[in-house]
Formats: C-alpha cells, structure tokens, sequence
C-alpha cells in the first residue's frame, strides 16, 4: 500500500529552495535565529520540568508563598 503519492525529487526541491529564497529571502535570518530562541527556550522549559518532577513533594516551592497573618 502506497501512502506518499509523491515525493519531490532533487529537482524538485531545488526548485522549492529558490522559490522560498525568493519570497523569503531577506528573512531568513530573522527567522532561523527565532527558531533557534524557541528550540532554546523549549529544552529550558523540558529542564525545568524535570527538576520539578524530581524534587520531593513536601519540599516547600521557590514562590514567597502565602504572607499574610491571621488576627
């Protein structure tokens, strides 16, 4: 059972490259170096996550916590 109908060959994406340089092309910085900060950001978030999945539960979180006093 055939489930890709087509596959763009060498040609093909070649084609595609100049085409996306063309519309692209003065962007392409802007846009690889905001791909970069959000990979970045998101091994960051996955970091954080696990450091909080592994710290024991009764240990008190980082936050100021509640601070007001009761009369």
């Amino acid at each position: 059972m055939e489930f890709l109908a087509w596959v763009p060959g060498p040609w093909e994406l070649a084609i595609i490259a100049v085409i996306a340089l063309l519309l692209f092309g003065k962007r392409l910085p802007e846009l690889g170096r905001g791909l970069g900060k959000s990979i970045t950001e998101f091994k960051k978030g996955l970091r954080d996550g696990e450091e909080e999945a592994s710290r024991p539960r009764d240990e008190a979180p980082k936050s100021g916590g509640d601070t007001t006093t009761k009369p």
